[in-house]
């Protein structure tokens, strides 16, 4: 296996996550929609707002390298679920990690990395919303101790997909 390493994102990093963003995101889901909602989704994950994220203090973003190349990343930020959450709470809004680097080991280790950054910004909680169908990584969630909240249309362009929020208290 590559040597695996993890760190913090930096403003330099913008185009080079906004790439992985957009790739993890298609290799995931990308058969599910119609390009041309597809292409609105994605239009989003720009270089340039990638590198006003990372630069917010409001949000944290992790990356997992291997060998130099980025394999996957973890973004928590304020809360954007269509909801207002209770005070002391922060969204994981991406998870994402390549699909030969799924299974190996890294999902718990970025997880643990999300959870003690929300603690450490003393939250009292943390969520994230989960394709209903993806059932792989709704097991995950809820080894970790998250539980279900409710529905959420998730928007792909003009496309609505159910995701199901989940919490975690810490």
């Amino acid at each position: 296996m590559s040597a695996v390493s993890f760190r913090e994102a930096y403003r330099g990093d913008a185009t080079a996550v906004a790439t992985l963003a957009r790739r993890t995101f298609t290799d995931t889901f990308g058969y599910l929609y119609a390009p041309d909602d597809l292409e609105i989704f994605l239009a989003r994950h720009t270089p340039r707002a990638w590198a006003a994220e990372i630069a917010d203090p409001a949000f944290a973003v992790r990356l997992v390298e291997a060998d130099g190349s980025l394999v996957g990343y973890a973004k928590l930020g304020p809360p954007s679920l269509p909801f207002t959450p209770p005070a002391g709470a922060i969204e994981l809004r991406q998870f994402y990690l390549l699909d030969g680097w799924q299974g190996v080991g890294l999902a718990p280790k970025l997880m643990d990395w999300a959870i003690g950054e929300a603690r450490a910004r003393g939250m009292r909680a943390l969520y994230l919303s989960v394709f209903v169908d993806n059932h792989r990584a709704r097991r995950f969630y809820l080894k970790r101790g998250f539980v279900e909240v409710g529905p959420y249309a998730f928007m792909v362009g003009n496309h609505a997909d159910e995701d199901i929020v989940m919490r975690l208290d810490l």
